[in-house]
């Protein structure tokens, strides 16, 4: 009796042990592929989804980066302060983009005999021989610069700048450089060591092309006009709030802005207020972005 209890308790043992190692053997559900799901329904007249392609991780990397827009800077330029406070410094500078030459502002210049430094381009030399002449007549009022050939954004980057396209590449910019400076020798004006390019943006690898180029970039400390679309009330204001040791920049281009006369009152209130007008040419100065270093 007992030895067939044993028996019956060993068989009943190795039949557990067996059952045990069946259940362990069994694989999970992780083994398993997930269970197909059940089609969506689809809308007579429904477009048909589009399957989603999958790229690749080494095909990503290999993809061309959109290109990122260059840092611009728009540099300061300061003149030395005379440190008398009746007898404030200032240096007015002007550009001559494009279109013609503002008369309102020549003649307070002239007639008031107000020193400024004028920043011309090709383009508005061919279409101003008149007011060129006046310039060239009064050597101790102008000092003549480069803005430039066409008035491009001197960055070496694809860029637009205000809606302007910039020169794009460090070829075009030294050509915007050259082609202004020659424009200017060819009118018979001395050669030029300054230059601001249009918008008076840059970025710093262009800023170093052209000071390699040997000039002076000239940015400035007070915006008269901003860009000769204020109007006259507001850049008369401004350019008569210039304290010492500032470069104004204004426009005498545009003989059809408002911004012009703001201009031509304002000078003769500086000069009623005792102010000391200098060329960039006549003065020490300090620029930021290693414009003038």
């Amino acid at each position: 009796m007992n030895r067939l209890f044993i028996s019956a308790a060993m068989v009943g043992a190795c039949l557990s042990l067996a059952s045990a190692a069946a259940v362990e053997s069994v694989p999970t559900a992780d083994y398993f592929p997930a269970a197909p799901q059940a089609a969506p329904t689809v809308e007579p007249g429904a477009p048909a989804a589009v399957p989603q392609k999958r790229v690749a991780p080494q095909k990503l990397a290999a993809m061309p980066k959109p290109a990122l827009s260059p840092k611009l800077v728009e540099p300061h330029l300061r003149i030395l302060r005379s440190g008398i406070a009746a007898h404030q410094r200032v240096a007015l500078t002007f550009d001559a983009c494009m279109g013609q030459a503002d008369e309102r502002i020549l003649s307070v210049l002239v007639s008031e005999r107000i020193p400024a430094t004028i920043f011309v381009t090709a383009r508005w030399l061919k279409r101003n021989p008149q007011a060129l002449s006046v310039f060239l007549a009064n050597p101790d009022l102008f000092e003549l610069e480069n803005h430039g050939q066409n008035h491009i954004p001197a960055v070496d980057r694809p860029v637009s700048i205000y809606g302007i396209a910039s020169a794009g590449s460090p070829e075009a910019v030294r050509q915007e450089v050259q082609g202004g400076a020659d424009a200017m020798r060819a009118a018979g004006i001395a050669a030029p060591r300054w230059f601001r390019g249009s918008t008076a943006k840059y970025d710093l690898s262009s800023i170093a092309e052209i000071r390699a180029m040997g000039y002076r970039i000239a940015g400035y400390s007070l915006n008269g006009d901003g860009g000769s679309l204020l109007g006259a009330a507001v850049t008369e204001k401004r350019i008569s709030s210039a304290k010492d040791g500032d470069v104004v920049i204004s426009h005498i281009n545009q003989p059809t802005h408002a911004a012009g006369e703001g201009v031509a009152r304002a000078i003769v209130a500086l000069k009623a207020k005792g102010t000391e007008f200098v060329r960039l040419q006549d003065v020490e100065d300090t620029g930021d972005d290693r414009t003038t270093e």
